[in-house]
């Protein structure tokens, strides 16, 4: 459905009734808080299923990494009794390893979703919860990312957007040929009856 410039389409739809089922799956298992499987299913979910399982893969992989850093933050900040300057200092590090690790991994579209995903768990994981804590919100991203992707399996558009698209330029290209054909053969006409004169 489109008004004038804006458009509600079918990702969007996809989008709200992702984050509508985490909020759901998480009131109804008495989880806590949706944010980072909320999160998790918005960054997942793209226009089409391959998309999103090609996408999955590399936010699979920088949940991993994302996760498991921010577990090792857990135990240094533990260790260091939650000392402010832990965060100030070995966050801004780590976020430096994911770049380089996701980089030697050729997981570069992975990099922002395993900075935020590290991040995220780091930065909420309140003073005195216990490693299970850091542990569950690791499972939270990945139970987000599956809800996205999921929802793209079962729910697909009729048309993909990207193949009417194309068919509609592909009409207008058949279109400008037909016409680039008459002209050439105006010019062609014309040249023979000026040699034949």
């Amino acid at each position: 459905m489109q008004i004038g410039r804006f458009r509600l389409g079918m990702r969007t739809l996809k989008t709200a009734l992702a984050v509508l089922l985490c909020i759901l799956l998480f009131h109804v298992t008495d989880r806590g808080s949706p944010l980072i499987a909320a999160l998790a299913a918005v960054f997942s979910l793209r226009q089409d299923l391959n998309t999103s399982i090609s996408f999955g893969r590399s936010r699979v992989l920088g949940n991993s990494l994302g996760g498991l850093l921010a577990l090792i933050f857990y135990y240094i900040q533990a260790f260091f009794k939650n000392d402010f300057f832990v965060e100030l200092l070995v966050l801004p590090l780590f976020v430096i390893l994911v770049i380089v690790l996701s980089d030697g991994l050729n997981n570069n579209s992975g990099i922002i979703s395993a900075i935020a995903t590290m991040l995220l768990i780091a930065l909420s994981i309140p003073q005195g919860e216990s490693f299970l804590y850091a542990l569950n919100r690791v499972l939270d991203t990945f139970i987000g990312t599956i809800i996205g992707i999921s929802l793209n399996g079962v729910i697909s558009p009729q048309t993909d957007e990207k193949e009417k698209q194309i068919k509609e330029d592909l009409v207008e290209l058949r279109k400008k040929e037909a016409e680039l054909n008459k002209m050439l053969y105006s010019v062609r006409k014309q040249i023979k009856d000026q040699s034949q004169k």
